[in-house]
């Protein structure tokens, strides 16, 4: 009985922990909504945006911009899919529907003063008739690390895959 009491009393000690570590006070997250890495299924002629929402994790305003980077992908792709195309089968654009192009490979997305936030990709469906069969591409969620903050990704919730029927 003593023994339990004396562990109660040093369990519930006062410690004093640090409240964060400078390596990590310019270092952010973003994630899908929902927190997965499920897929979504499209109708090919769908007429309005697929929006994928995604969150930014900060706890603090800065005096820059923090920039979270993805990528499209086919490679990664499980068979049988089969690649669905940028220019055919879908387009990546902002929310007026305006094509995006990407640089090195990669889109952005800019959180202003790097302040906690949701933002959403947009996905335009192009109506490929002449394709046949589902098609299907990666929208995942890339590390961004800079010299001033670095956003970086959950292996739970970095990746969409969209099916398009």
């Amino acid at each position: 009985m003593a023994s339990v009491l004396m562990m109660l009393f040093v369990g519930c000690e006062d410690r004093n922990y640090p409240t964060g570590l400078a390596e990590y006070e310019h270092h952010y997250y973003i994630v899908y909504v929902p927190n997965n890495n499920s897929a979504v299924t499209v109708n090919r002629e769908r007429m309005t945006l697929l929006e994928l929402p995604v969150q930014f994790y900060s706890e603090f305003e800065r005096d820059y911009n923090a920039v979270a980077t993805y990528e499209v992908s086919t490679g990664d792709l499980v068979a049988p899919a089969v690649p669905a195309v940028r220019g055919e089968d879908f387009e990546i654009v902002d929310e007026t529907g305006r094509v995006l192009d990407p640089v090195d490979g990669r889109y952005q997305l800019v959180f202003p003063n790097a302040k906690k936030a949701q933002a959403k990709i947009y996905v335009k469906l192009l109506n490929n008739v002449a394709a046949t069969g589902r098609r299907s591409v990666n929208i995942s969620l890339v590390d961004n690390i800079q010299g001033q903050f670095r956003v970086d990704i959950f292996s739970t919730a970095f990746k969409r895959t969209i099916q398009i029927d």
